[in-house]
């Protein structure tokens, strides 16, 4: 299962542990992400979407109908 945010699209980055003696060896950063359900009156229907953190700020900001708007109008969902 891909640990990619449904709505905004961030994913994992690479980057390096740094110990103490300066030794660099690769890591990766995944994304925060949630497993969220969702209730779209316009549709009468409840969706389950994975997403970010920040994202569910955003949400919680603007509503979900304008957010899947805007990710539909970026092409993160069809």
């Amino acid at each position: 299962m891909s640990r990619v945010c449904e709505l905004t699209g961030k994913k994992a980055m690479v980057g390096n542990n740094v110990s103490h003696a300066l030794n660099r060896t690769k890591r990766k950063f995944n994304a925060n992400l949630i497993t969220k359900r969702f209730f779209i009156p316009e549709e009468d229907k409840w969706i389950t979407l994975k997403i970010s953190t920040s994202a569910l700020k955003n949400i919680n900001k603007v509503g979900i109908s304008a957010a899947l708007k805007e990710a539909r109008a970026k092409g993160f969902i069809k």
